[in-house]
């Protein structure tokens, strides 16, 4: 009779260990500036300077452009002698009611004359309110002459050269400038997840948000979660949030495609595992456990969150048990193997290389 062969092959096992594990969502999401803003002229005139470079940031307020100011000047002195003049007709006409005031009352005039000096007097205070309001509408005009940023961020291309005459009906403005820092993300979840997330921030919490770059390898950014919308929509079945970020360094830049991960909670104190050591077959979700007694077992585990390559485990299994990561497709549950160890590192904190040998 033959002598029965053995097969030998090289496992990998690690143990369970404790720790925490976060829930996450994993979205795509669009970069969103906080503001853009197309800067367009309030008046008409001829456009004398551009004092900002393309690309540049700016500060709100930061002067950006000028507009000839003389006509407007012009303008603002005109309405100004106007008002002079009414001021002093008005001046004159009070005078001359407290004189009207006193003689009305020895009957010196008709009492009528007094009454119509005292409409002489309330039409030349509306003549005087009128020129007032024209000389403030002239220097604002001036002030408009002077064009300032009126938000913090990058100044996009030059849409308008110096020495054009530029009007207010101009739909294409001088030039655009968009905020970037802070700015925002926008993304989907399922509508399955939108309780969750609420629950959480009715409890207070800040969700951290991370972005990555298109192929999710790479970190761009971390942000919080800022706000939700207000329905979920019906056609997708999709609720958009957005998270803002900080992006000092300018990693993230508006329009563009972000990979999303929102933490929306911490499962803490779990037992962790490698999600490599997670097997699918006739027993539902199982891992191989290298027991003492130099044989494997198949135990059915109950999975929980994940995070990356590790796994929770909420039930079927505890800390410190070892459960095989590799080689288990050769596996059979009652195998008995021999473990010779290669590797007298501690197994609790790294996979140690065993060799296994099949026992008929």
């Amino acid at each position: 009779m033959a002598a029965e062969s053995t097969k030998r092959w090289s496992l990998i096992w690690i143990s369970a260990q404790a720790g925490d594990v976060g829930i996450t969502l994993n979205a795509l999401g669009t970069v969103t500036p906080l503001a853009t803003v197309t800067v367009r002229t309030q008046i008409n005139g001829q456009l004398t300077e551009v004092a900002f470079k393309e690309g540049q940031f700016v500060k709100k307020g930061d002067f950006l452009a000028q507009i000839d100011p003389r006509p407007y000047q012009a303008a603002l002195e005109q309405t100004e002698g106007q008002l002079a003049r009414d001021q002093g007709l008005l001046d004159q006409a009070r005078v001359d009611l407290a004189r009207y005031e006193r003689l009305s009352k020895t009957n010196a005039i008709p009492k009528q004359q007094y009454e119509d000096q005292i409409y002489i007097v309330k039409q030349y205070e509306g003549s005087v309110k009128t020129d007032q309001a024209q000389v403030d509408t002239q220097k604002l005009n001036l002030t408009y002459c002077r064009i300032v940023s009126p938000v913090d961020g990058r100044v996009g291309l030059r849409l308008v050269d110096p020495g054009n005459y530029v009007q207010v009906s101009d739909s294409s403005g001088l030039v655009v400038i968009t905020q970037l820092q802070p700015i925002t993300v926008v993304f989907t979840v399922p509508e399955d997840n939108v309780s969750q997330i609420v629950r959480r921030l009715h409890a207070g919490a800040t969700l951290p948000v991370t972005a990555y770059d298109r192929s999710g390898t790479t970190k761009l950014a971390t942000g919080t979660l800022m706000a939700i919308d207000s329905q979920i929509d019906t056609t997708t079945g999709t609720l958009k949030l957005k998270a803002q970020f900080a992006n000092d360094d300018d990693s993230l830049f508006p329009n563009q495609f972000v990979n999303v991960k929102l933490l929306v909670d911490v499962l803490h104190g779990a037992t962790v595992i490698p999600t490599s050591a997670i097997q699918r077959g006739a027993p539902g979700t199982f891992v191989y456990l290298a027991n003492a007694d130099n044989t494997v077992t198949a135990r059915p585990v109950t999975l929980g969150p994940s995070s990356g390559d590790h796994v929770a485990v909420r039930s079927g299994l505890s800390p410190g048990e070892r459960v095989v990561v590799d080689g288990a497709d050769r596996l059979r549950d009652g195998a008995k193997v021999t473990l010779r160890d290669t590797d007298r590192g501690n197994p609790g904190t790294a996979p140690a290389r065993q060799t296994s040998q099949a026992q008929p």
